[in-house]
């Protein structure tokens, strides 16, 4: 059976890529390895340290000795540890966001990026912009940060948290070509918003497409 381990920095990314795997991947066996340390330690230094890739790296060790065919980094604040990390564990290691980023490189020049948490937005728009060099393309990123839907969905006021993001999301969507949302936890917006006026994209199904493609190369 194909093993994947699932590395998460907090607990509300684990149940949109379960989804995501029952949908895709439903054979697939799935460890899900969470330390909710690890986001809390990059928000209160204010970016990735070398202790926190320290930590990952260990839980990558563990996932290659479980016998893990593929490792899944789940969190974007601490996405960068994974390009450290690569050529030092010999399991391969998919990046949740990867492809979402690349994909919004290749929609259009001017690409929004909303996150709930300062640490990911960094990150992200240096992926983006790294995937659109790769393509040779000029782009023009405009960040927004949902302030205080992070904290709401911790606390469990899931409304309160769908309702700030979504208001932030509809307000960028007038200066921008795509709207990149920098989190697996922000994947629930996107059947909340319907119909809108460009493309809005979210990492779990990508992310795990990804997982899927990567296997089936082995």
């Amino acid at each position: 059976m194909t093993t994947i381990v699932v590395i998460h920095t907090g607990p509300v990314t684990v149940q949109p890529l379960k989804d995501q795997f029952k949908e895709q991947l439903a054979d697939a066996r799935v460890i899900n390895i969470v330390d909710d340390s690890l986001l809390n330690d990059v928000r209160s230094a204010g970016h990735l340290t070398p202790e926190v890739t320290s930590r990952i790296y260990s839980y990558m060790q563990n996932a290659q000795s479980m016998g893990a065919d593929l490792i899944l980094n789940a969190c974007s604040s601490v996405g960068e540890a994974t390009d450290l990390l690569r050529g030092m564990i010999r399991t391969p290691i998919i990046k949740v966001d990867e492809v979402m980023t690349e994909e919004a490189s290749r929609i259009g020049q001017r690409v929004g990026v909303v996150a709930t948490v300062s640490t990911t937005l960094e990150p992200t728009v240096r992926l983006i912009r790294k995937k659109a060099a790769e393509n040779k393309r000029d782009v023009t990123v405009v960040e927004r940060i949902a302030d205080g839907a992070f904290d709401a969905l911790l606390a469990g006021d899931a409304a309160r948290h769908d309702d700030i993001l979504k208001r932030t999301i509809v307000a960028l969507m007038d200066e921008v070509d795509v709207v990149v949302l920098a989190q697996v936890s922000m994947a629930r917006l996107v059947p909340l918003l319907g119909s809108t006026k460009v493309p809005v994209l979210a990492s779990p199904q990508s992310g795990v497409a990804e997982v899927r493609r990567a296997l089936a190369a082995l």
